[in-house]
């Protein structure tokens, strides 16, 4: 075994000698000379190690461009996320900036921080960028531009804690949009997932009032701690409970916390002189929105009935002139109905019924014998009777 251990070293000591010595005869050959010995070797000897090589730089190649492009592909999809939520950010704050120009006095603009921990499911409170120092205080409503949020429980100076009305602590009194019927609302006992979650009870509607579903409830301005009109949600639904006197309603909310970036927090002087009816204006341009569309579908199926009733007067018409001109032909009766088809002139003439004379009694000729060489044999005319 130590022989052979010696003979490949030996073996590679000579190999290793051998690519030496040709190196620097290649080194030393002219270029003229060097090209057509480098081309064999590299065809023979060193073809595999080129091929190893090509291979090598190939496969670098290729990963190098599929680094490329998959930072590209994460760099468009960080892009997309970015633009979509700049896109809703955007949207959040032009509607809070028409919010802010429809009260034009009387808020704190305030950006939304959540603060829900990561095993809750409902956002229950909110931590607002904005505090004592720029007129917060405790209980001042929380509004969006689709309606109430929540109150302030705490407020330090430079930011504050806002109560959702998801949370079980939350209380406000409401009014339906007519002012017929008020109640409390109170978050939804049983849970639910996604926006589900985040659904009210109205409670303590009177027996006699009666609320349809889709129509709109406000704060009632009762209390004293929410202005009137600020906007609740609509009625889903209502809930059977044991109580004879009350009803209670299912409501969805017209804000979704998880959503909220930017809102609004209403200082105590704009709760005493009230909101007026900002967000019934809003419902009030919903509500006209779809009373157009419905306008505009009702007169879109009025035109499509009156070219229905224009197209079948016309092939009325046609139909009357046809009827028209094959009776002044005589192929159709005045009635409408074929006429009888005429085989013979003979039975276009009237037929008038024929009478006939009663025929006269004929006297029986008499039947004396006569002579038959009295009477001539060339005669037509009835034979008369011979008197004797």
């Amino acid at each position: 075994m130590a022989t052979a251990a010696g003979l490949g070293s030996r073996l590679d000591a000579g190999l290793l000698a051998g690519c030496v010595v040709l190196s620097i005869v290649a080194i030393a050959l002219p270029s003229q000379a060097r090209e057509p010995i480098s081309s064999s070797l590299r065809r023979t000897i060193v073809a595999p190690l080129v091929g190893m090589q090509r291979s090598a730089e190939q496969w670098r190649t290729a990963w190098v461009s599929n680094e490329i492009r998959q930072a590209q592909a994460d760099s468009l999809a960080m892009r997309a996320v970015k633009a979509q939520a700049l896109i809703a950010e955007n949207d959040q704050l032009r509607k809070i900036i028409g919010l802010g120009s429809r009260l034009q006095w009387g808020f704190v603009p305030a950006e939304a921080l959540h603060s829900t921990a990561p095993s809750e499911e409902v956002v229950t409170t909110l931590t607002l960028s904005a505090g004592s120092s720029a007129g917060i205080t405790r209980y001042s409503p929380v509004v969006a531009p689709e309606g109430l949020v929540g109150i302030i429980q705490s407020a330090d100076p430079s930011m504050s804690i806002a109560i959702l009305y998801t949370n079980p602590d939350f209380r406000a009194s409401t009014m339906s949009a007519d002012g017929t019927a008020f109640g409390i609302v109170y978050p939804h006992s049983s849970g639910g997932s996604g926006e589900d979650a985040y659904m009210l009870e109205l409670r303590g509607v009177p027996t006699r009032a009666t609320l349809k579903p889709g129509e709109m409830v406000y704060t009632s301005g009762l209390g004293g701690t929410f202005p009137r009109g600020i906007a609740i949600g609509t009625i889903v639904s209502q809930i059977k409970t044991p109580e004879v006197w009350t009803k209670t309603y299912l409501v969805r909310p017209a804000v979704t916390p998880s959503r909220l970036t930017t809102v609004l927090v209403l200082t105590a002087q704009r709760v005493t002189q009230g909101t007026g009816n900002i967000w019934g204006a809003m419902s009030n341009t919903d509500s006209a929105t779809r009373h157009i569309v419905a306008a505009g579908d009702s007169i879109t199926r009025m035109a499509a009935q009156l070219q229905a009733r224009a197209r079948a007067a016309a092939l009325d018409s046609v139909r009357q002139a046809t009827i028209d001109s094959l009776t002044r032909a005589g192929a159709i009766a005045p009635g409408g109905q074929a006429a009888p088809v005429v085989r013979d002139s003979s039975q276009l003439r009237p037929r008038v019924p024929v009478q006939t004379a009663p025929r006269a009694a004929v006297p029986r000729p008499d039947t004396t014998v006569v002579r038959r060489d009295s009477i001539r044999p060339d005669t037509t005319r009835t034979p008369r009777t011979l008197r004797p």
